[in-house]
């Protein structure tokens, strides 16, 4: 996995190194836990923010595991405060989104980059999941997105938040998600998730005790 080449693309232009961490099935959770730890003592990050990408990041670090047929991946951060951005990338070099979705009859003569745009949608899926993990982080884009890159064999998805394209990139073995996220909005989580999950709930549970909820009234 040429990891370096993605770092110079994505995060070239940072004035401080990111944080890289690799998961596996075995260390996803902690991962997950360490990442979202290192926002939540961001005093500038909006809590609605950290409450609805909470749940979104887990829902990608679970998509490596599920569909890339892959045992590990690897994730990358980095919070920059005096631009109000948050960027994250995921990636693997596993069998990709199209071959992945291919695996569903529905979808069995999809072409590539045509997988990349409907993975995006809401219940589209390979048949392992419920098809809400990539559809949810496209209506946090919508709230609060700069960029989203998905890179998938020789096909990009691009988005904006409003506008979305596939372009054709180099290739690239496996997924890399690139998202980039303004870090002070004043979002409605449950709102942004199309209330089918209370994930504001989940988060101040997993996240916070009794002493933070408290500062934040």
């Amino acid at each position: 996995m040429n990891l370096d080449g993605l770092l110079n693309k994505y995060f070239g232009q940072c004035s401080s190194l990111p944080i890289i961490e690799m998961f596996d099935s075995e260390s996803i959770y902690n991962v997950y836990k360490d990442i979202v730890d290192i926002l939540k003592k961001q005093p500038d990050i909006e809590l609605g923010i950290l409450q609805t990408l909470s749940y979104c990041f887990y829902e990608i670090l679970d998509n490596v595991m599920i569909h890339s047929m892959k045992s590990c991946g690897t994730v990358v951060l980095k919070y920059t405060p005096e631009a109000a951005k948050i960027q994250i990338m995921v990636v693997d070099d596993g069998i990709g989104i199209h071959r992945s979705l291919a695996e569903n009859e529905k979808y069995r003569d999809i072409s590539e980059a045509d997988a990349l745009a409907q993975c995006m949608h809401d219940r589209v899926t390979d048949g392992k999941g419920m098809g809400f993990g990539l559809y949810s982080t496209a209506c946090l884009m919508r709230q609060a997105g700069i960029m989203l890159r998905l890179h998938s064999g020789k096909h990009a998805l691009v988005s904006d938040g409003v506008n979305e394209w596939v372009e054709e990139a180099d290739y690239w073995q496996g997924t890399v998600i690139y998202f980039e996220l303004y870090s002070d909005k004043d979002i409605n989580p449950n709102g942004v998730l199309e209330n089918r999950t209370d994930v504001v709930s989940d988060f101040n549970n997993e996240f916070l005790d009794t002493e933070d909820i408290e500062e934040l009234w």
